[in-house]
């Protein structure tokens, strides 16, 4: 039975419970969870007298498999630990050799292998003495339905909550780039008025430059309701302010919903719960929009939008297409779309 990856919550839980293994090794190709783990493991496992004889940090680049080895080796001063941390460890020479450390390591060392956009090879022996004695965790990029969940539980361990359509317009605005989206939500904890413990469109608005109006968000949604008005509305919008809306964010945004609503016609059970688990969806009321857009686009015609959503793709990147702006390419994939 293979074993059970443990996940970052897992990991930091044995942290804080003062569990630790004398190896961790952090890869993957989302930096934030490698940064939250390293950085946890840098500020709390040694108080600040300790942390001055038995914290060490490098880099990757500029060491080799021995420096870091014998950094391991060495025994912690007047504490119980010593915590050696490498950053951006995929640069590190002849990393393979650490195995024969693994076999007998010091258990008062935590090394911890920071290994950023990228992975190690579990083939290799390397990784299966890691999985022996310590930590193999692989930091994954988030998809994109991920997202709104990741918002929520965030500022639910801060005690706030958030209106879903807020949730829609930051998972949009921000994107997969977990790092900025922390940053964007840390900035709305901040702005937040005294005793306020629910963030809204308004103040998204208001704090991070995105209008509750005019977004990505709301353009699927007038699609979804076929509101042509307000569709071409939010397109005007966006044509003047090009810098702020850039058309392959929408169009990106737009492929990815209606191949999902491709998709949805597929579910054997055509509910919120349904559709929402077919999807992979993080809860049901994410599926709202697709049921509604199922009873307005039939399966034939959501193929044709998903083509033209590909056309608009290669005119705005100027394939057969040298003179149509890109509100124009917009106003006319809108037009294809609802009529």
């Amino acid at each position: 039975m293979a074993k059970q990856e443990l996940t970052c919550d897992d990991i930091l839980k044995e942290l804080r419970a003062k569990q630790y293994r004398p190896v961790y090794y952090l890869m993957g190709e989302e930096p934030y969870y490698i940064d939250l783990l390293s950085g946890y493991m840098e500020e709390h496992i040694l108080n600040e007298t300790e942390k001055e004889f038995n914290l060490t940090v490098m880099y990757g680049a500029d060491v080799d498999i021995a420096t870091i080895i014998n950094a391991a080796k060495r025994y912690p001063m007047m504490a119980e630990h010593q915590v050696v941390i490498v950053k951006e460890a995929q640069a590190v020479r002849g990393m393979d050799e650490l195995t024969y450390y693994l076999q007998r390591p010091l258990m008062s060392t935590i090394l911890v292998l920071c290994h950023k956009h990228g992975v190690l090879d579990r083939r290799k022996k390397l990784a299966s003495e890691i999985e022996k004695t310590g930590v193999l965790f692989e930091s994954k990029k988030l998809k994109d339905a991920q997202l709104p969940a990741f918002i929520t539980s965030y500022l639910k361990r801060k005690g706030i909550d958030i209106e879903p359509k807020a949730t829609s317009m930051m998972a949009e605005f921000v994107g997969t780039d977990l790092s900025r989206m922390v940053g964007e939500l840390e900035k709305l904890v901040i702005t937040l008025p005294k005793g306020q413990k629910r963030v809204t469109p308004e103040q998204i608005e208001q704090n991070i430059g995105i209008s509750k109006d005019y977004n990505n968000f709301e353009l699927r949604a007038a699609l979804v309701e076929k509101d042509v008005l307000k569709a071409n509305r939010i397109i005007k919008y966006f044509d003047e302010n090009p810098k702020n809306n850039p058309i392959q964010v929408t169009l990106s945004l737009l492929f990815g919903f209606f191949s999902n609503l491709m998709v949805a016609y597929y579910a054997p059970e055509k509910t919120e719960q349904g559709v929402a688990s077919y999807l992979g969806l993080k809860t049901p009321w994410q599926a709202r929009e697709y049921l509604t857009a199922m009873r307005r686009y039939n399966g034939v015609k959501t193929m044709q939008i998903i083509g033209d959503i590909r056309q608009a793709d290669a005119f705005s990147k100027g394939v057969s297409n040298s003179s149509i702006s890109n509100g124009d390419i917009l106003r006319e994939l809108v037009f294809k779309i609802l009529h």
